[in-house]
């Protein structure tokens, strides 16, 4: 009787301390730690920064923030915080097509950051970051740091502090790939009526990203608004993703208005064993136009002026969803239900062209 009376006093005992730990471990959960989405988060040791004769620099230009690159007995970029910033109030951004990290910080006392920034540094890892600078608004203080390359974020907030690890984006994801809205801005594309081809691929990706949220797959998207990242550029976000594949959305046009269909474009100068750019461009014309029920009309060789098609150098193709310059066409690529059906025709060729590569 003994025996079992101690048995089950130590069970209680167990019970207790393991919900205390619980407790403990959801609270510091709750206030220490600001997630990145999707990012595992780890537990850090606050580095010692020891001061050195001269390791301080004075901002060089209005709003800079001074990163020390002294300190560095860390794996983590250390940005500190005013103490009176919460987890809640941290949000970090990532800016991949510009190479940006931003570090938003919700605050009334936008004065006080300011000063805050404008006196102290940055420290620890500082590879990756290029440049610092610092804006003030209304409602919050937002932390830009230049970075050399496209990366994802772990991150942990503790000690007045937020801790960064930059992380190639294969280190997280297993599958990527790059989603390219062709024009934008002052490039319109083909023009018919007031209707804007880059509204109209700008659409489409809009839809796509609907689809992709729900999936496996990782996706970069090149813009999601009226900007225009230069050729290089967009090509580059797929070289710095090591993504698996590049599909570029484009409307067609012609003086020809009885021309419509759809087609595809692949650069066959460069050549990628197995699954390519010829492959990946077929299985995109043969999909959306299963998908919209419409007329194919073939695969076209990447023109000399096509710098996006020539530069990339993982498999790519450009659908070109129809002929803007066709009434019937115009009048389709206007409608949201066709807008989805497109969608679904290139997610469709994505999946379809992952398992090609895996067989």
């Amino acid at each position: 009787m003994q025996q079992n009376s101690l048995m089950k006093s130590t069970l209680v005992y167990c019970a207790l301390f393991v919900a205390a730990a619980m407790s403990v471990m959801l609270y510091y959960a709750a206030t220490k730690t600001v997630g990145v989405a999707d990012l595992a988060q780890d537990e850090v040791v606050r580095p010692s920064v020891q001061k050195e004769e001269g390791a301080a620099a004075v901002p060089t230009k209005e709003n800079e923030i001074v990163i020390n690159r002294s300190a560095r007995n860390t794996s983590y970029f250390c940005i500190p915080m005013p103490e009176s910033v919460k987890a809640e109030e941290v949000v970090l951004e990532n800016h991949y097509m510009d190479k940006e990290l931003w570090v938003s910080i919700s605050t009334e006392q936008t004065k006080n950051y300011e000063a805050f920034y404008r006196t102290g540094s940055v420290y620890g890892n500082c590879e990756s970051v290029t440049d610092g600078r610092f804006e003030a608004e209304e409602d919050r203080v937002c932390l830009r740091f230049a970075l050399d390359g496209v990366y994802e974020y772990r991150s942990i907030f503790e000690n007045h502090t937020l801790y960064v690890e930059f992380v190639p984006s294969k280190e997280v994801y297993e599958k990527i790939i790059v989603i390219d809205p062709a024009y934008g801005g002052d490039e319109h594309g083909v023009t018919a009526d007031g209707i804007l081809s880059k509204n109209i691929t700008l659409d489409i990706a809009k839809a796509l990203k609907a689809m992709f949220d729900e999936s496996d797959i990782k996706v970069y998207y090149t813009r999601m608004d009226d900007s225009n990242p230069a050729a290089a550029d967009r090509a580059e976000l797929a070289a710095a993703t090591k993504a698996d594949m590049m599909i570029r959305i484009e409307v067609n046009g012609d003086e020809n208005s009885k021309l419509y269909g759809t087609s595809a474009v692949y650069n066959s100068k460069f050549f990628i064993p197995g699954f390519g750019n010829v492959e990946l461009a077929d299985l995109l014309e043969r999909e959306v136009v299963t998908s919209i029920s419409g007329k194919a009309c073939g695969l076209i060789e990447s023109a000399e002026e096509d710098l996006v098609m020539n530069s990339a150098t993982v498999p790519a193709a450009a659908i070109r969803v129809g002929y803007l310059t066709n009434s019937q066409e115009a009048i389709l690529l206007q409608r949201e239900d066709y807008i989805k059906r497109i969608a679904e025709g290139i997610y469709n060729a994505v999946m379809k062209a992952y398992g090609q590569r895996e067989e």
